[in-house]
């Protein structure tokens, strides 16, 4: 069985639970609060560094080992959105018709919407065809405040 691990980063945003293996990050979420019992690793430890750099404005790009489990659909969704720059933002359909099926625009809306490492994998970055802020499992007021922290959303 696979040892799981949790690392924690108090962000201005909320506290951040990152969880992993010794090999890969499998999630990253907003949390109330810690686990009870819970230990981390080089890895974590090392993902907690890159979370508080982003934060701090000095990093841009993520490099840790990625796990993400879900479907073949889900993981092409959450592989589509690793390669949506910093400070930009691209609509639910534009990544239905990146991946050749515009008719899927709400499975990929539903595929983003069950990312299990936000922040890394950038769901945040995706907005409704009408430029509007829809959809983001932790409250749209952080989807805002990241995309203002990144230069994406100049309301």
């Amino acid at each position: 069985m696979t040892m799981l691990y949790y690392n924690y980063f108090e962000s201005p945003i909320g506290l951040i639970e990152i969880g992993g293996t010794d090999k890969a990050i499998i999630s990253l979420v907003f949390v109330g609060q810690m686990r009870e019992e819970s230990a981390s690793n080089a890895l974590l430890d090392g993902a907690a560094r890159q979370i508080a750099e982003y934060f701090a404005g000095s990093r841009q790009e993520f490099d840790l080992p990625l796990d993400m489990q879900g479907t073949d659909f889900q993981r092409s969704v959450w592989t589509h959105l690793l390669s949506i720059p910093y400070g930009v933002t691209i609509s639910y359909m534009d990544i239905a018709n990146a991946l050749g099926n515009p008719q899927s625009i709400r499975a990929v809306g539903a595929a983003n919407g069950q990312n299990p490492i936000s922040i890394i994998v950038p769901c945040h970055r995706v907005i409704g065809s009408d430029g509007k802020l829809v959809g983001y499992g932790g409250g749209l007021w952080r989807k805002e405040w990241l995309l203002r922290h990144e230069g994406g959303l100049l309301l």
